[in-house]
């Protein structure tokens, strides 16, 4: 809603094109693993969404990523340990993921909108990640080292190396690329 109470149809049509994005790369990711887990390249779309529809867009599109994790069963190897932990995990992640480059961009964009949606970009994937390994610290540790066989003094670095190492370099890296560069183009097209 803007000021005057009127509803915004373009921030509206942005997260609504944006919300289907999410779906449909979180549904091709699982074409794309590297360990135990798809690639998510669902991060870029909500660090876009922050930028073009505000703060709360972040939020959402989280919840959207942690629904479509379910849907596409990315998270069927931890519903089989603890449904609770798995999905309070889950959506976490997503959610704080979104709202995390939502506050970064509100705090910043007034300095600098580039910087700003860098920045961003750059905190989804760590508290993306972040989340997750606290949630296997809180609900799966037993069960991850009973399910991969991994003594207790292995476990934290199995989590980091066997879950969230590599995925996290490249969603990392992804975000680093194309969100400021698709970002670039949208601003482009904004002020023809």
């Amino acid at each position: 809603m803007t000021n005057s109470g009127k509803l915004d149809v373009r921030k509206l049509t942005y997260l609504s094109i944006l919300t289907a994005l999410v779906i449909v790369l979180q549904a091709l990711a699982l074409l794309l693993r590297f360990s135990t887990f798809s690639l998510t390249f669902v991060l870029v779309p909500m660090v876009i969404g922050v930028a073009l529809c505000g703060l709360w867009a972040g939020a959402w599109l989280g919840a959207v990523f942690g629904i479509a994790v379910f849907i596409t069963g990315d998270a069927a190897l931890f519903l089989q340990f603890d449904i609770f932990g798995t999905i309070i995990t889950v959506m976490l992640k997503g959610i704080l993921a979104g709202l995390a480059a939502g506050v970064v961009y509100k705090l910043l964009y007034k300095v600098n909108r580039y910087l700003a949606v860098v920045l961003a970009a750059i905190t989804t994937p760590i508290v993306n990640s972040g989340v997750f390994f606290l949630g296997c610290l809180a609900f799966f540790l037993d069960d991850i080292k009973a399910y991969f066989n991994v003594g207790s003094e292995d476990v934290i670095p199995f989590i980091i190396t066997g879950f969230i190492g590599i995925n996290f370099i490249i969603e990392f890296v992804v975000n680093m690329v194309l969100v400021p560069a698709v970002y670039r183009v949208i601003e482009i097209k904004q002020k023809k």
